[in-house]
This record gives C-alpha cells, structure tokens and sequence, in this order.
C-alpha cells in the first residue's frame, strides 16, 4: 500500500473537518479549548500580575472578595487567596501548568504505546507474550494508584508527574495499538509487504501504524484529559506540585480548607476551570470517535 498523496491528505482533512462540524457541541468545546489555550500560554502577557512572584503579592490584599480592587490598582474579577493572590491569575499559570503536563505526558505515552503495541503485533511469539502481559498486568490497576506510587519513587516537580502519568497511561495505548495492529497485520497489503526485502520498520511505520492511528487518536484526547485530571487529583492530595508551583490541583486543595466559610471562591473557581477543560476535551474526543468510527456515523 503506498502513502497517501499530499492531495489525497488535504481531502481526508477536508472531509474529517466537514464532518466535525456537524456538531455545534463539538464545536463549542474545541472554541472553548483553543480560547483556554490562549490564554493559559499567554498568561504571562494577559493576567494581571504573577501569582507565583512573592515580590508581586501584597499581604493586605488577602481574601478580597470577587470584583474587588485591590492595592495595586486593578480588580480582581475572582477574589484573592489567603496570600493576596489574584485568583485569576493564578488559574491561568495553572492551566498553563496543566496544558503542558496533559499534553506532554500524552504525546510521550502515545509514543511509548506505539512501540510497545506495533512491536508485539508485528513480531509476535515471546515478545508478544512478555510485552502484553505486562500491559494487561498495568491495566488491571488504578491509574490513581500507580501515579501515587511512582510520584513517591521520584519526588515532586513537573517531570516527575509528567514520567510518572506516562507509565500510568501508556498501557492504554500500547493495548489499543495491538489490538489494532493485529487486525492489519493479517491483510494481504501488509503479508505482501513482509514478503520483500523492506526493514522491518519501513514496514511498521509506513505500513501499519498509518492504519492503526484513527483509534489512537480518539484515546489521546481521552487520555490527555485524564492526565490533567490526574495531575490535579495528585496535587489536591498534596503528592503532586508544591505549592510554589502553578496547579489547579493546589488551587482547589489550597480552597478547599475555607469550603465552610464565606470564602468558597478559593475552591469553585478552579475546580470550575478544571471541569470546563476536561469537559471540551472529552466533548472533542467524542466527535472525533464519532466520525472516525463510520459505525458511529450511521
């Protein structure tokens, strides 16, 4: 089987895009993404003031209240902290922070699962065996429990929880692509590809994995919103980022001790931010399941 023509992608693009549309849920949440993606990477350019700058915090502003002006002049449209931090703020460095932990350990566990799952497919025997009873083995356990384990082995920090959602969830993709690659692996374009002299990974990458990416591509967008949502989970129980690191996580944990007081702003705002987020990627990854998936369709 060759490669598709760079016509033939804009036409598959096209007609992926055309189908996408269908749904102004799926559309809204992928604006809603592309908006908090903006503002998360520019946050440094549009929040009032650095959250994590103890020179930038003034005592004195401490707890305001929702819409109130605070010392330096501007209004804090979300209230403030115990630390006088602009709630705001602090919850677009810490969906920057989640952004970049959700998609980085996605994109490192994906790659990881790719190769797990097309060499086990590919070559079969022991190394089928080995490979995937080690995944079935991860996937027998809570993916809460295996972050808590490896977050305890290496430390807090952003490449701590980053290595350790990709051990939790590259199981996933590695299963997703066996399956997958199993079923391609018995067709006559791939057999007639074994057959030649080609190297084994002209035959993988060119061959199989082109064919096997539709259903990984709908477990990434799930996977990325477990990995924000775990990031968050660990934070909350004080295992993930410290405090002095941006985290929706800390955030929530950080409110959640004034959640029987006048101050429930402290928690609802971030875990309202991290619901949003969620949400729209599970929303997009949903649509994209849908037309991929021409059963789905019908």
């Amino acid at each position: 089987m060759s490669a598709p023509s760079e016509t033939t992608r804009r036409q598959q693009i096209a007609e992926f895009w055309q189908d996408y549309r269908r749904s102004p849920v799926a559309l809204a949440a992928l604006a809603v993404i592309v908006v908090l993606l903006a503002l998360a990477f520019g946050s440094a350019w549009v929040s009032p003031q650095n959250p994590y700058d103890m020179a930038a915090l003034d005592w004195s502003d401490a707890f305001k209240r929702p819409g109130t002006v605070g010392s330096g002049g501007y209004t804090h449209w979300l209230g403030t902290d115990n630390a006088g931090r602009d709630m705001l703020s602090a919850i677009l460095y810490g969906l920057k922070t989640s952004f970049l932990i959700g998609l980085s350990a996605g994109a490192l566990a994906l790659t990881i699962g790719i190769a797990v799952g097309l060499s086990a497919a590919y070559f079969g025997g022991r190394l089928e065996a080995v490979l995937m009873r080690i995944v079935d083995l991860q996937l027998s356990m809570p993916a809460i429990l295996l972050a808590l384990v490896m977050v305890a082995m290496l430390g807090q920090g952003i490449g701590q929880i980053i290595l350790a959602l990709v051990v939790a969830q590259y199981a996933y993709f590695a299963r997703t692509t066996h399956g997958a690659a199993t079923v391609e692996r018995r067709k006559d374009y791939v057999e007639a590809a074994r057959s030649t002299p080609l190297p084994a990974h002209r035959v993988l990458f060119r061959h199989l994995l082109p064919n096997v990416m539709p259903p990984l591509i709908v477990v990434a967008t799930v996977q990325v919103a477990g990995a924000i949502a775990l990031e968050a989970t660990l934070s909350f129980l004080g295992v993930g980022l410290p405090l002095t690191e941006p985290s929706l996580g800390s955030l929530i944990s950080n409110g959640f001790r004034y959640i029987h007081t006048d101050r429930v702003w402290l928690s609802i705002y971030p875990g309202i931010a991290l619901m949003i987020t969620v949400v729209a990627i599970n929303l997009v990854g949903d649509q994209v399941r849908t037309v991929l998936d021409p059963r789905q369709r019908r």
